[in-house]
């Protein structure tokens, strides 16, 4: 199941180390800065111990599966067991099926491509899990979420109940407010109607316990590159006989069995969605990822980052002009990250001056959620800061003294049209050249 985060008020440091957590960044204003990474719901750094293992793999990395030197069969071997691990760290049924996939875009895409019915969708998604659904033999319907969270759990019910059901298709939390969706009751609304129930657990799997077989979640998708794992690549997690019936995702090598001129065999699950080459590093990076976050206490970690998301919120609340966007008033469990604005703060200078005079990386944009900031922030853009295993509340409250700093004083730099900084003195690493 999901496990529920612990309230706290205390400081906490870091879970896990990261790779790159002894890094300083160059600043606009001279000299250098410890880099505070506070854009993990877009991208996290590599858990020192997935670097480590990649280090390990790659003096064996060869093809898999056909070839005869020893390099391949570690390589295989490696491939397996990632799917294994993989498997064991979602909770997957014995007989669900682990496709590696390049994220969770690509993922959903798969899935979208054999569904055999109508998709229900809230309106609140990633553009992940929002625009694959165009494609499906029926069509998608877009359900607005209810003004209470527990009123969003009954608001698929009606069109579940008129369509021809096949999938409902939720995220695990909201990429934009970091709050988490009854998944449970949602599982239950949809097999309720005869259909099933697909998670975009591109941002819950990082960051909360995830066990599909007990919360009734049929497929799960999520991506390396947000679960500390980096190296491109990605998974779906669920029932096989959709995807057994489906034409290959990816026709070519690999995923077949025999090919003349006029006919395929197209080979069995998992291989028949996985033509071409295998990502091996990118799958036993997941799978490292997925041992370190299988050995933390899952209460342990969602109270470290509460306490985070508590203190980044508490902090922006005391702001003059802070905004934090907010879907629900009755979420009880949010994620580590708060998206606000900040009154007549551009947001992306906001970002800029953060990184360019304080070397406080954070995002500014509209998230790939365009519908859900045009409802809560009237299209505009926003700032989301975002914090995962490798923060510390020196993190936060570097961010939250720069703020303080913006809205008193004003930045300290110049920025131009499209604010960046100008002039921008920083250099890129010496083997990054610039051009």
């Amino acid at each position: 199941m999901i496990q529920q985060a612990t309230r706290t008020a205390e400081a906490v440091r870091p879970l896990l180390p990261v790779t790159g957590a002894d890094l300083r960044v160059p600043l606009v204003t001279g000299g250098s800065a410890p880099y505070a990474n506070l854009d993990i719901a877009a991208s996290a750094p590599a858990l020192a111990s997935v670097t480590a293992r990649v280090a390990e793999l790659l003096p064996y990395y060869a093809s898999v599966n056909r070839g005869a030197g020893f390099g391949s069969a570690v390589s295989t071997a490696a491939l397996d067991a990632a799917r294994r691990t993989i498997a064991r760290f979602v909770g997957a049924r014995d007989d669900d099926s682990v496709q590696l996939v390049r994220h969770t875009t690509d993922a959903l895409n798969l899935l979208a491509s054999a569904v055999p019915g109508d998709v229900v969708v809230l309106d609140l998604e990633h553009h992940a899990n929002l625009l694959p659904w165009a494609r499906v033999a029926g069509r998608r319907r877009t359900v607005a979420a209810s003004a209470t969270l527990a009123a969003t759990v009954a608001a698929p019910d009606d069109d579940l109940a008129r369509a021809l059901p096949a999938l409902l298709a939720v995220t695990g939390a909201s990429n934009v407010t970091g709050e988490l969706l009854p998944l449970a009751g949602l599982a239950e609304v949809a097999h309720r109607h005869g259909a099933r129930i697909a998670v975009d657990g591109a941002q819950l799997v990082p960051h909360r316990r995830v066990d599909i077989g007990a919360l009734g979640i049929d497929y799960l998708a999520f991506s390396g590159h947000k679960v500390y794992a980096p190296y491109g690549a990605g998974v779906l997690v669920g029932r096989p006989d959709w995807l057994a019936a489906a034409p290959p995702y990816l026709a070519g090598g690999g995923a077949v069995r025999a090919v003349t001129l006029d006919e395929v065999t197209w080979a069995d699950l998992p291989a028949r969605h996985e033509g071409g080459t295998p990502n091996v590093v990118g799958a036993v990076a997941i799978a490292a990822a997925c041992e370190a976050l299988g050995a933390l206490d899952p209460g342990e970690q969602a109270a470290h980052e509460s306490a985070l998301g508590e203190r980044l919120r508490d902090g922006l609340a005391e702001l003059p002009g802070a905004r934090v966007l907010r879907i629900w008033d009755d979420a009880t469990d949010t994620l580590g990250l708060a998206t606000f604005t900040l009154a007549s703060r551009p947001a992306s200078l906001v970002a800029q001056y953060l990184s360019a005079e304080h070397g406080v990386a954070v995002r500014a944009g509209r998230f790939c959620a365009h519908p859900l900031l045009a409802r809560l922030n009237s299209g505009a853009t926003a700032v989301r800061a975002s914090v995962g295993v490798g923060t510390d509340s020196d993190d936060v409250d570097r961010l939250l003294a720069a703020l303080d700093a913006l809205v008193r004083s004003g930045p300290r730099w110049t920025y131009d049209a499209d604010h960046l900084p100008a002039p921008d003195p920083r250099s890129l690493p010496g083997w990054l050249a610039r051009e």
